[in-house]
């Protein structure tokens, strides 16, 4: 007979999480405020958002990039082109582009060692075809 195991995260006594397939990323991507005795949120650097020329519905995107707007960080550590690439996604799941090239290899080292970074919106440009999407990079430790 096959049993269904559920986790359960108590954060104190009177909220109590499921943890179920989905809502497991939201709680490590921000979803929850547990609070953690000691923790920080450091400014890394600013840099701007890579590719975001090769995303075909930028444009619809855009909009709703506003100054301020949490952007999540994901690796891609298989990446073809690039093995410290880490991809860029709003709040919706939609990929915006990856953290530049010349600023990810020590980030990308950070996330793979388990911490949280991820992007802020501070700013936003249209050159000739190019929107250019200037964030600020966090680590939350």
């Amino acid at each position: 007979m096959k049993k269904n195991l559920m986790l359960y995260l108590v954060i104190d006594m009177a909220n109590i999480v499921k943890i179920d397939d989905g809502n497991i990323v939201n709680i490590l991507h921000g979803g929850i405020d547990i609070g953690k005795p000691f923790s920080n949120t450091i400014y890394l650097i600013d840099a701007h958002i890579a590719g975001t020329m090769y995303i075909d519905n930028i444009d619809k995107l855009e909009p709703k990039l506003t100054f301020g707007k949490r952007l999540n960080f994901f690796r891609e550590p298989d990446n073809e082109y690039d093995k410290h690439a880490i991809v860029i996604k709003d709040d919706e799941g939609s990929k915006l582009g990856y953290v530049p090239r010349n600023k990810n290899e020590i980030l990308s080292r950070l996330m793979d060692a388990g911490k949280l970074l991820y992007g802020t919106v501070y700013g936003k440009e249209k050159i000739g075809n190019w929107l250019k999407i200037t964030i600020q990079i966090y680590l939350d430790d």
